[in-house]
């Protein structure tokens, strides 16, 4: 190979980088700005008290909690959501949950 034909192919590859560089840039941004999205609504529709006890539910069981911020989310883009969620109404939303998850549980003996 030539020292052209190799400054080619450099290029090709840095190029390849770069674009792909950028791909991944436009996704981390769409991820984020998703993410702000969702943290607003969540804001607009959970009092404090329920906003800190979902992120200290997100902290242990992370998949659970983000289970129930969507429902949450869909509970109020369908407008069956009257006012802010309590801490109360959550507690109650999270006990229903937790008896559903213990249901789906299949032992086997």
């Amino acid at each position: 190979m030539s020292d052209e034909e190799l400054e080619a192919i450099r290029r090709r590859k840095m190029a390849e980088l770069q674009e792909q560089a950028l791909r991944e840039q436009s996704q981390e941004q769409a991820i984020a700005e998703a993410q702000a999205q969702k943290e607003a609504i969540l804001r607009q529709i959970l009092t404090p008290e329920a906003r800190a006890r979902l992120s200290n539910i997100k902290m242990v069981k992370t998949q659970f909690a983000e289970q129930i911020e969507m429902q949450l989310i869909q509970l109020a883009s369908s407008g069956r959501l009257r006012g802010q969620v309590t801490d109360e109404q959550l507690k109650a939303l999270l006990v229903q949950l937790q008896e559903k998850e213990r249901e789906r549980k299949i032992t086997f003996r």
